[in-house]
């Protein structure tokens, strides 16, 4: 439901924001906003949420959701949505970004064993990647919803947004079916101790791969590939729903991968080429070089998200890894907050996209210094092998 849901709304934001008269630069700003919304969010249900029952803080978020839904389809002036992007659940990221994230790694990090868990984590990424590729896709039906109805577009995109209120709403009503009590097996959640150096680390490198990403924004390169070849939004969404089926399934290669060569070495070894296709799309002479250039990109760019979620969840004590979860999420949302203002900024300012040179550079740094940093720190399954 939430996939979906971010599948066509960060799809539809330029598209909305450009409709009311904004720049590209002010459409930066608010996704910046957004970013840095969903960073304070994840940042206090990691930190605090130990206080509170899982359940009752995602039913607290699916409102949160149902709210933005609605008032950012009712609101047309500039500082007010960026209000709403801030404190709302909006995520024009194209990936996973928000307080529901910690709290769902939690929870599936104490199902299965230990040696499943990449492969749990797998089947979690896939599922929510298939929702956001479809989600971007349902944005071709606005053409066909426009000659059906005679309805503006304008109107078209803030009924869009109020079906994300109400897909929040759906999201609630599934997670009524989670146990009141933790599972067996889960430990009582406590806040970070014995692996605060580990995690306090892991979450400084993943601060340069996010601010990389914020450069790569799905909202941001959608406005890039309206501008630079005139893309038609029916065909920015076909081509954001199969990057997103690539990316999705490429996931599933992970646990074998992970197995023969370890998480650390997947994480890497799959996303440095995945940042030198970005890179070099930036210099695709036509829209089929870059296509293939970002499909191959998609093909490889996902495969480090199951890992990722593993390594923190096995390299931490079971009571921390809510609050593991959290911390290592909240670059994600905050390091990335600050550069799609910058892109929307380099946007502006210049056709040549120097935003996905950025952006790659940044992603291939950070693949090489968690090599350095973290290459030894094994789980202990892989220590055991």
């Amino acid at each position: 439901m939430r996939g979906f849901g971010d599948g066509f709304t960060g799809l539809l934001l330029p598209v909305y924001l450009s409709s009311l008269g904004f720049s590209v630069f002010q459409v930066g700003v608010l996704t910046t906003a957004t970013l840095l919304g969903s960073a304070a969010l994840t940042l206090a249900v990691g930190l605090l949420g130990h206080r509170v029952p899982a359940k009752r803080l995602l039913f607290a978020a699916c409102a949160l959701m149902g709210l933005t839904g609605v008032l950012f389809s009712r609101t047309h002036a500039f500082w007010p949505l960026v209000v709403v992007g801030f404190v709302g659940t909006l995520n024009p990221s194209g990936g996973d970004v928000s307080p529901f994230l910690p709290l769902e790694q939690s929870l599936l990090a104490h199902v299965g064993q230990p040696s499943q868990r990449t492969r749990l984590f797998a089947r979690y990424s896939l599922t929510g990647s298939l929702a956001m590729a479809l989600g971007a896709l349902a944005v071709g039906l606005l053409v066909p919803l426009r000659a059906l109805t005679g309805l503006a577009q304008l109107t078209l995109v803030e009924g869009a947004f109020g079906v994300y209120g109400l897909l929040g709403l759906a999201a609630a009503a599934l997670y009524r079916r989670l146990p009141d009590q933790p599972s067996e097996g889960e430990a009582a959640r406590t806040p970070l101790g014995p692996s605060k150096r580990h995690v306090y680390g892991l979450a400084a490198i993943f601060c340069i791969d996010a601010f990389g990403g914020g450069f790569l924004v799905q909202s941001l390169f959608a406005l890039w590939l309206f501008h630079r070849f005139g893309l038609s939004l029916a065909a920015a969404g076909a081509f954001f729903f199969w990057t997103g089926v690539l990316a999705a399934f490429s996931q599933l290669a992970a646990p074998p991968l992970a197995r023969r060569i370890g998480l650390i070495r997947t994480m890497a070894f799959t996303h440095i080429p995945a940042s030198l296709c970005v890179i070099a799309a930036a210099f695709a002479p036509n829209v089929a070089t870059a296509f293939a250039l970002l499909f191959v990109r998609a093909l490889l760019s996902s495969m480090d998200v199951p890992a990722r979620t593993s390594y923190v969840m096995a390299i931490v004590t079971p009571p921390e890894r809510a609050a593991a979860a959290g911390v290592t999420n909240v670059p994600r949302s905050l390091a990335a907050a600050f550069s799609p203002a910058l892109a929307g900024f380099l946007f502006a300012l210049t056709p040549f996209a120097w935003p996905l040179v950025i952006g790659g550079s940044l992603k291939i740094a950070y693949d090489l210094l968690l090599l350095w940093r973290f290459q030894k720190v094994r789980p202990p399954e892989e220590a055991d092998r």
